[in-house]
């Protein structure tokens, strides 16, 4: 069996196919989304490579691999007719559920508070972050492409609450003011 290289040099010239097949620009906004969402899981790794509470460990793993399943939806014109339409309602209600279970913990909030602590809960914070330039790109591309499914666009929006709430609680886990 052979091994198939990384490397296509197909990209060279600033262009990249979406999953159906035509060649788009690189800087075109379904390839900049995608970027977002990889940047975005990338840092999850990170706050995960820091050691995450038994928590949010389990959670930031689904997380990742439905930001996966967004960046499919994304880069696919046809998502309903190839399939990579995986991101429901459900989704969403679990997020919640997710933030509400994890809030119930958490002393409540009385003023704004400045993203950091342990790493953990520094890294979820940036993820916020993240999270938050990858919705309002997301809402770009809705405006060019009208066809674009809504329902990642809630999940990015919750998620950032999510992650919120996590970064808080990994420093509360820790005995870390806020």
């Amino acid at each position: 069996m052979s091994r198939r290289r990384i490397y296509t040099r197909r990209g060279d010239l600033g262009e990249t196919a979406l999953y159906d097949g035509p060649r788009v620009a690189k800087d075109q906004a379904r390839i900049c989304l995608c970027g977002d969402l990889d940047e975005l899981s990338s840092l999850l790794g990170v706050a995960r490579s820091e050691g995450l509470t038994s928590i949010s460990e389990p959670i930031v793993h689904r997380i990742q691999q439905e930001l996966l399943d967004i960046g499919s939806e994304i880069v696919c014109l046809m998502p309903v007719r190839f399939g990579t339409r995986n991101i429901t309602r459900e989704h969403i209600q679990t997020l919640e559920n997710d933030i509400d279970n994890i809030d119930a913990i958490l002393p409540a909030l009385s003023k704004f508070i400045l993203p950091g602590g342990c790493k953990s809960a520094a890294y979820l914070h940036l993820a916020r972050t993240v999270c938050r330039r990858t919705e309002r790109n997301y809402v770009s591309l809705m405006r060019k492409e009208s066809e674009i499914s809504r329902i990642p666009l809630a999940y990015l929006n919750r998620l950032s609450d999510l992650l919120f709430v996590m970064a808080r609680n990994e420093n509360h886990q820790r005995g870390i003011q806020e």
